[in-house]
């Protein structure tokens, strides 16, 4: 814990705006993917179903696009942000393992990559200086 306040202290000083504004955009793109998953969740389920055969994969289009919608919304205000990133890595894992196993083209891969990369920047980082957290007091 006192490693990550000590990360949380350097990064504040040093790279205040640039990380605010990637967790902004972080959050516009998390946004932006749950809208797009709200309006296909016929392909979401095709894709879903094409790697397994549980009658679960309704429910879990509707997680994934339900959580970003939310997550997104969440990181977009730095408001819970560690805890909305660590509700949506378990997706974007499972995301670069179905578009790596399904050899999907290299920009889709490089989404769920950098998705994933950012996320765990920012589960670390925290939600920076110009959030809700810290507007809040509930930055660390």
């Amino acid at each position: 814990m006192e490693l990550v306040r000590k990360i949380n202290k350097w990064s504040n000083s040093h790279f205040t705006v640039p990380m605010n504004l990637l967790r902004i955009f972080l959050g516009i793109f998390i946004f932006g993917k749950g809208i797009e998953f709200m309006y296909g969740t016929q392909e979401l389920v095709e894709l879903i179903n094409s790697e397994s055969s549980t009658g679960w994969t309704l429910i879990l289009a509707h997680y994934v696009a339900m959580s970003h919608i939310a997550g997104g919304i969440l990181v977009f205000f730095g408001l819970l942000t560690r805890l909305a990133l660590l509700i949506q890595l378990p997706i974007f894992l499972g995301a670069l393992v179905l578009h790596v196993s399904q050899g999907a083209e290299s920009s889709l891969i490089l989404q769920a990559a950098g998705a994933l990369f950012l996320s765990l920047v920012f589960v670390v980082y925290g939600s920076g200086r110009y959030s809700v957290d810290k507007e809040l007091r509930m930055e660390m």
